[in-house]
């Protein structure tokens, strides 16, 4: 036990509000996790009228989620498994401070039973699916099983998990019975790990190798299957809530077909190509395979859409999702408010009349900081300056502040940013506007491709999918999103100027009025 080790500073005092839910197990969360999803559960938590726990690695001293939390109690070490993804630590942190719940955020330990099963042991309220709902939908073999149970379609592949050490040969048999191209997958998989595209039967020693390997190293699990690869399919997604009384509440889709390398990087609702009686359709798919299994919680389940408008299941993600401010943006419903509220065991107090009639339009564009002029390379280090955009239809979910350190160790997001309009074309017109606004140095981000992004006809005119992008980026031949002559040296004078005139005024030997705002934004991104 560690919990000699830990400590805590004064608690700060909180407003005497009573909050509009009255909570009977929940009162004082844990948040396992950092950055902006850690950020907004802590703010959600704040709203409702819980206490809120924070913990962090020796990198992430003086962050802002610990600065936000009510508490912060330190778990040593840097690398993830040595902080954030020991859940031996997690729990004593918890005991140690009081925590009755247990918030996991997404990424690191968010889908992995063994948290559920502690938190329960300790005496815990894990804020998620039940540990067996994990296991059983969380393996993508498991999953599908429990899809064809429910008679929704799922692409042709393998009907069991391939053993990391099972022969190859066998493995080829296999693909050559479902046939090319095929995708390679991580059974216990997500955000792209362990995942290749097989076109034919000479690339699948190396692409099974090497998704063998990643797999292990990222989930601990080589295990793999094999799946039919559709021709340009797009991605759709419905969010779920599940409450403990039986009631699974489908929401209204997200378009997730942005995609660079199998990994998501701009999101949006509803999809420009589902219409209401598709929408119904794949929605009451969603809810019949999250019943199936007794789904609690916060979840979603991804399908695939064929160029002839064929739906089939993909995986579900038992936990909430990066994207989810879009689903609330166009329903109104604070999903991670609810989230807490269905841990208490309240009962769902929504429809589908209000959850699947999408009100509006929103976007959202996944801020990292890479630079995607160098190949879309990690650009750690401090942010000397940040000012996100603000005014009417824009959200920005962040993790850091000004002087604030983004490390080497963990995923490179630094904030989302989410506009919401009355209608697609204004929601894009917002967005593009909020990114100009959008002001950051110190370190390179993926703002300049976001701006090149909402220009691009194929999204424009919302016929994309999941090859679009890697097809696009690969025409553009290398070409730079932002003016070359941006440098390091023009970026520092700005930043310092800002510092010293709050924003318009004249650093030591350069005047900014001297630049014009689309060279001030590229020397600041």
């Amino acid at each position: 036990m560690i919990a000699g080790r830990l400590s805590a500073p004064p608690e700060r005092a909180r407003s005497g509000r009573v909050p509009e839910v009255q909570f009977r197990f929940v009162r004082k969360v844990l948040v396992a996790n950092r950055g902006e999803i850690a950020v907004r559960v802590i703010r959600a938590a704040r709203e409702s009228g819980l206490r809120s726990v924070a913990v962090f690695a020796d990198c992430d001293r003086g962050a802002r989620h610990m600065r936000m939390a009510d508490e912060a109690w330190p778990l040593g070490g840097n690398a993830p498994a040595e902080s954030y993804l020991r859940i031996d630590k997690i729990v004593d942190a918890a005991c140690a401070s009081g925590a009755d719940a247990v918030h996991p955020g997404y990424g690191f330990l968010a889908e992995n039973p063994a948290l559920a099963d502690a938190c329960a042991s300790a005496g815990l309220t894990f804020i998620g699916p039940s540990a067996t709902a994990i296991r059983r939908m969380g393996s993508k073999t498991a999953a599908r099983e429990a899809a064809v149970a429910c008679g929704v379609p799922v692409v042709p592949g393998t009907a069991a998990p391939i053993s990391a050490d099972a022969p190859e040969a066998d493995v080829l048999r296999e693909a050559e019975r479902i046939g090319y191209p095929l995708m390679l997958k991580a059974v216990a998989g997500g955000g792209g790990k362990g995942m290749r595209v097989v076109s034919r039967a000479d690339d699948l020693h190396g692409a099974l190798r090497a998704a063998r390997s990643e797999a292990q190293a990222a989930f601990g699990n080589g295990a793999v299957f094999l799946e039919r690869r559709l021709a340009r399919p797009r991605h759709i997604e419905i969010q779920l809530l599940g409450d403990r009384h039986g009631t699974v509440v489908p929401f209204v889709e997200r378009e997730c077909s942005v995609q660079r390398r199998h990994q998501k990087v701009l999101e949006e609702s509803p999809s420009p190509s589902v219409d209401a009686t598709l929408r119904a359709a794949i929605a009451e798919a969603a809810r019949k395979v999250a019943a199936s299994v007794g789904y609690t919680n916060a979840g979603t389940i991804e399908f695939l859409l064929d160029e002839d408008g064929r739906f089939y299941f993909l995986e579900m993600n038992t936990r909430l999702q990066v994207e989810h401010p879009v689903t609330e943006a166009v329903t109104g419903v604070d999903l991670v408010r609810w989230q807490f509220r269905l841990a208490d065991g309240e009962r769902l107090g929504l429809t589908t009349a209000e959850t699947l009639t999408p009100r509006g339009h929103a976007i959202e564009a996944r801020v990292y900081a890479e630079d995607p002029d160098a190949g879309f390379m990690p650009s750690p280090g401090r942010i000397l300056h940040l000012r996100p955009p603000s005014g009417p239809g824009v959200r920005d979910d962040g993790g850091y502040d000004p002087l604030g350190e983004v490390p080497i160790f963990y995923d490179s997001l630094v904030s989302k940013l989410i506009a919401w309009a009355e209608t697609r074309e204004q929601a894009i017109a917002r967005l593009r506007r909020a990114l100009a606004e959008y002001e950051i140095a110190g370190i390179r981000t993926t703002l300049p491709f976001f701006r090149w992004l909402l220009d691009e006809t194929h999204f424009l005119e919302g016929t994309v999918d999941t090859t679009f992008l890697d097809r696009t980026l690969a025409a553009r031949n290398g070409r730079p999103f932002v003016s070359p002559d941006a440098s390091a040296e023009d970026a520092a004078a700005i930043v310092a100027a800002l510092q010293l005139s709050g924003g318009g005024g004249q650093a030591p030997g350069r005047a900014v009025s001297a630049w014009t705002r689309s060279a001030r934004l590229e020397a600041l991104r």
